[in-house]
């Protein structure tokens, strides 16, 4: 079993250097793209370690897994024999060379999840590697079904592809953007939520409604929250007689409400609101011990280093036997207990 400091990645003890293991796509998501990419040739252009080749092997016919870095080949040949496929020809060399695209021209699919330069602040198509660009160019005319992974958190003026753009969260964190050209483009914009695999995709439905605080809250996944895809989740549970509403939003979060209580893949958390208030904390620090709380889980921005001793402040004195969480937007803070 291989762990990285998030989370389990593969569920065998893969060989890799540090940055191979911090770049590579984990099982879960892997195999996910595999059973979507599921094809007789693809190829994975810039493969790595092989973590993602591994799985489009146990799905697909054949796979060209191409790699500039001998290092990284290496380990991906070890992985290949590791989950015991044997169903991939390894290749070494500048994916964008016209030796490459020869090699592979009888892909049925490209793929790639290119580098990211770590110390890069601002993510763009052009500047991963390779170039997601520069493989269109080459690669189009090979075949027009071509998939990429992308930084989830890239601004989508960026992305001016006419791709469907799929944001994926793993564990209710934001996992991975992956960009679908040719007819592996389903809609515009979809999420999908792992372990589950639930997923949602863009139509044209009628906005989400708004609404004052009711008695229970969500967080939805990170994954619908960044497709746009509120107004699609919303629609869905209509057609299930069950109504949510769009309550508050920033950049950081955003919570849904519903007067009955709604169970939802799509929902990250869920929560029983118990009080809203102004932000004042000598006002919050009543309704915590009016409500018997032991622990407090604040949800609003404030600056890190200050996080523990505003929580400390909060919870000491508290009695009770309660965790509850706090978000706050603006001058309004929301007291809830999570379900």
């Amino acid at each position: 079993m291989t762990r990285d400091k998030h989370t389990i990645k593969f569920t065998k003890p893969i060989l890799s250097n540090k940055e191979g293991l911090q770049l590579s796509t984990p099982e879960i998501v892997a195999k996910y793209i595999a059973r979507r990419l599921k094809t007789d040739i693809i190829a994975d252009l810039g493969c790595g370690i092989g973590g993602q080749v591994i799985f489009f092997a146990r799905e697909c016919k054949k796979v060209y897994a191409v790699e500039r870095n001998p290092e990284k080949l290496e380990y991906a040949k070890e992985n290949c024999r590791l989950y015991d496929v044997d169903n991939v020809e390894f290749i070494l060399g500048d994916a964008l060379s016209p030796e490459i695209k020869e090699k592979v021209s009888d892909a049925d699919i490209i793929f790639s999840d290119p580098a990211r330069p770590l110390s890069e602040k601002e993510r763009s198509l052009e500047n991963l590697e390779p170039s997601i660009p520069e493989i269109i160019k080459i690669y189009s005319d090979v075949t027009p079904e071509l998939a990429f992974h992308a930084p989830p958190q890239m601004p989508p003026e960026r992305i001016v592809l006419g791709c469907e753009r799929e944001y994926l969260s793993l564990n209710g964190q934001l996992n991975r953007l992956t960009l679908y050209l040719g007819s592996l483009k389903s809609c515009d914009r979809s999420a999908v939520v792992l372990p589950g695999g639930e997923r949602l995709g863009s139509l044209d439905a009628p906005g989400i409604r708004k609404s004052p605080i009711c008695d229970y809250l969500y967080e939805p996944e990170p994954s619908v929250v960044k497709a746009k895809l509120l107004n699609e989740l919303s629609h869905n549970l209509a057609k299930e007689n069950k109504d949510v509403f769009f309550y508050k939003g920033d950049d950081r979060r955003t919570l849904l409400t519903s007067s009955t209580l709604i169970d939802s893949d799509f929902f990250k958390d869920s929560y029983r609101a118990i009080a809203n208030t102004e932000n004042d904390m000598t006002k919050l620090k009543e309704i915590l011990k009016s409500q018997k709380a032991k622990n407090v889980v604040l949800r609003f921005d404030i600056d890190p280093k200050q996080y523990w001793e505003i929580r400390t402040r909060l919870e000491e004195g508290l009695a009770g036997t309660r965790t509850l969480h706090v978000f706050g937007f603006g001058n309004e803070l929301i007291v809830c207990e999570k379900i």
